[in-house]
């Protein structure tokens, strides 16, 4: 198994400081949620007590970004989450959530797969770049959720026309948000 296939360990010192076992250098809560962006997987263990924190500092993330105004998710649904939370149990949220984003997951895999199977507009002026921006406004929309790195995918450098279609396309996803919630 890869160190990519396994989880990244963090470790919480005392003091509430987050330490990057594989790095040896101290992370944020912000360091940790470009990590998960990034496809990698964590585990945040209590380096005393031996106790996995990895829920608590993964809704800690999400909270974070919801009083900085970035909605990650929808009122309704937060109240949905609650009260699965009073349902004795816990009702079926967590199998029903956990379902919806591998079916999320295998849908844009199959996506891409199609976008890059034998298709005759490959041969079209530009193709390229129109598939490039298919993948980014992809990513964008579904937060890089298991981003398509199979056959037919590309590596791209950082400093690419990529990033700004990119950050063109989270920028107007923000605006339509704002508008929609505007409308409610």
């Amino acid at each position: 198994m890869s160190d990519s296939d396994k989880p990244l360990l963090i470790k919480r010192y005392a003091s509430r400081r987050l330490y990057n076992t594989e790095t040896s250098d101290y992370v944020t809560l912000e360091d940790i949620a470009g990590f998960i962006r990034d496809g990698r997987e964590v585990q945040i263990v209590d380096l005393k007590t031996g106790d996995d924190l990895t829920r608590q500092y993964l809704l800690q993330i999400i909270a974070e970004h919801e009083s900085r105004g970035e909605n990650v998710l929808p009122v309704n649904v937060l109240n949905d989450l609650v009260r699965s939370y009073m349902v004795p149990g816990g009702g079926m949220m967590p199998q029903f959530l956990q379902s919806s984003f591998e079916m999320l997951r295998e849908s844009q895999s199959k996506m891409m797969e199609n976008m890059n199977a034998m298709n005759p507009m490959a041969q079209m002026p530009g193709f390229e770049a129109m598939k490039a921006q298919q993948e980014a406004f992809l990513k964008a929309m579904t937060g890089g959720l298991g981003s398509w790195s199979g056959p037919g995918a590309e590596e791209k450098p950082e400093d690419s026309k990529d990033g700004e279609d990119l950050d063109d396309i989270k920028k107007q996803l923000a605006e339509l948000q704002n508008k929609l919630s505007k409308l409610k």
